[in-house]
């Protein structure tokens, strides 16, 4: 054998004898690599078990356990009477799974989809695209559906398809107290009127149970329980006979007088507690569909107006608290007409000498500026703030209106003659109510309440009860024999008012449309009733509060000292109980 072989197989040798070194060493690699990653997975499953559970806890806890609500109904809302004004009423919700329409095939069925479609007055094809994403879990088909519906779905059986408990807010007065009492959304959520106001008194808290349920559903694990609290009732100071007699006769003004809108404010003088609050057009809150924003709105508390003639009996209290008159004093309003500074004030026709409530009675322009310009401009404007005027009614209903008053830190005596004749300012109705309550309380200024309590807030002395029977027995003058607003008057009753006709301002000045106010108190000998009747932009021939807002407020005058069995005082019928003693 020659030397080449022998290097040759000496070489071949060594390879043979190093391989298996370099597969050993692999081998132990693998399963050192091996053992790493299990002692990885240990590590790991130590650390989330034991070291920090609390993730896969939660994990676990979302898929087992849950919480079953008992349905809570909302409160009722009722009249100072007790009878109900908004109640819950039990409805159901359909909805579906699309989880389980697309593991059950449900789908395939199309003439119960189709049946369903029909009930729901929708579209088939639209209605089975809206669940047919299986991802998701819960779909609303259709809220608050009539026990009949709900029972109809019911029987159709369709996979994945269900009905859950809920409730519906329904108003048994309607449109009458619509305004006043606003109305839910569909989460039974307060969202207008009372019902947006004192929602979350209204709103009660559901009994609560927490259970653990298995992979089918089952409860196999009570937690806990946790009481719920009970919701609120809220009574009202609305009387909801009065409340009804207004509405009617304010949505029959409405169709008489050809007018845009008209409102009435009935208050109780003693406790300022608001007995009436309606609106026209008023709308249906049962059934909102096709119902305009402007329907909707109380304008009693939002819109704002120049009272006009209405606010007149503050000039003359003014200059009474003041001490320049007496009340028997004579006030010279020739020749009908005067000028401030380039400015002209007159009144209708020359009324000559005239007393005070001979000046209410006529609804003198001169004679009210006269009185205005008699005392310092600051008593003069805090007569007006001391009513209530362009402040909070204390009602805090939503929307309200604090009215409009230009602060000046100069006047002239133009701005404050038209100031004294209800112009230059601007007033809600319910403002006007509560001014008309000062002067029929002796001038105890209080704030309205439309919430039922016996904690009323004590009456503020804001003028003396001397002054304000006086102005009180003026006013009487206009609803008698000579005055601005005679259809104003009750038959047996004393009644004490003032009309009020302004025009609309437009840009650049006055338009052509009228707002016709009569504000008034009766029985004048005790006071107990504060009515405000408001009529916008009356479309027919007659166009003056005398002729408009008067009669209206006559009728609900009467119907409300009838019904609240307040007795006459007029002459009238103290002739009647004479006549019947006589027998």
């Amino acid at each position: 054998m020659t030397k080449q072989s022998k290097a040759a197989k000496t070489a071949q040798s060594t390879q043979l004898a190093q391989a298996p070194a370099t597969v050993y060493w692999r081998f132990v690699f693998v399963v050192i690599c091996i053992c790493l990653v299990f002692t990885g997975i240990g590590v790991r499953a130590a650390f989330i078990q034991v070291i920090e559970p609390d993730q896969l806890i939660k994990q676990g806890d979302n898929r087992t356990k849950r919480v079953r609500e008992a349905a809570a109904h909302r409160g009722l809302i009722m009249d100072r009477n007790g009878q109900e004004l908004a109640v819950s009423i039990p409805v159901q919700a359909i909805y579906a799974d699309p989880k389980i329409i697309a593991q059950q095939n449900s789908l395939a069925d199309v003439r119960r989809w189709d049946a369903l479609a029909k009930v729901l007055k929708n579209d088939t094809q639209a209605l089975m695209a809206k669940v047919s994403n299986p991802k998701r879990r819960f779909v609303y088909l259709q809220r608050q559906v009539t026990p009949a519906m709900a029972n109809y779905v019911d029987e159709l059986d369709i996979p994945g398809v269900y009905l859950r408990d809920e409730s519906r807010r329904y108003y048994p007065s309607g449109e009458v107290s619509a305004h006043v009492i606003g109305f839910t959304n569909v989460d039974d959520k307060g969202i207008e009127g009372i019902e947006y106001l004192f929602n979350d008194y209204l709103t009660g808290t559901p009994d609560r149970r927490y259970i653990r349920r298995d992979g089918k559903g089952r409860q196999i694990e009570l937690l806990k329980e946790k009481e719920g609290k009970k919701a609120s009732d809220l009574v009202l100071t609305i009387d909801q006979r009065i409340q009804a007699l207004a509405y009617k006769e304010i949505k029959k003004a409405l169709t008489v007088y050809q007018a845009r809108s008209a409102s009435a404010l009935v208050i109780d003088v003693e406790t300022a507690e608001v007995l009436a609050m309606v609106n026209g057009p008023s709308y249906n809150p049962n059934n909102r569909k096709n119902t305009g924003a402007h329907r909707i709105r109380n304008r009693v508390v939002t819109d704002a107006f120049e009272p006009g003639s209405a606010v007149k009996p503050l000039a003359v209290l003014s200059a009474l608290e003041f001490g320049v008159i007496k009340k028997d004093d004579i006030i010279d309003t020739n020749p009908g007409w005067m000028r401030l500074g380039g400015s002209r004030v007159q009144d209708s026709r020359n009324y000559g000498e005239l007393d005070l409530r001979s000046i209410i009675q006529k609804s003198s322009n001169i004679g009210t500026t006269k009185l205005a310009l008699s005392v310092p401009k600051e008593f003069l404007l805090d007569t007006y703030y001391n009513m209530g005027l362009m402040s909070d009614t204390g009602m805090s209903l939503l929307g309200e209106s604090a009215g409009l008053f230009h602060e000046r830190s100069r006047w002239s005596e133009f701005e404050l003659a038209t100031l004294s004749f209800g112009y230059g300012l601007s007033v809600t109705t319910a403002q006007l109510g509560r001014m008309y309550t000062t002067l029929a309380n002796g001038g105890a200024n209080r704030e309205l309440t439309i919430i039922k309590h016996n904690n009323h807030k004590q009456a503020e002395q804001v003028f003396s009860a001397q002054n304000t029977q006086a102005v009180l027995e003026m006013m009487e003058s206009v609803t008698q024999k000579g005055g601005s607003a005679t259809k104003a008057a009750v038959a047996g009753y004393r009644v004490a008012g003032k009309t009020g006709t302004s025009r609309k301002a437009i840009a650049g000045g006055y338009g052509d449309n009228y707002v016709n106010i009569f504000a008034g108190v009766a029985p004048v000998s005790d006071p107990q009733i504060v009515v405000v009747v408001l009529i916008n932009e009356p479309g027919g021939d007659l166009y003056y509060a005398g002729d408009t807002a008067a009669p209206v407020f006559s009728k609900i005058m009467g119907g409300a000292l009838q019904l609240l069995n307040i007795a006459p005082d007029g002459l009238e019928a103290t002739n009647v109980a004479n006549l019947t003693f006589n027998q």
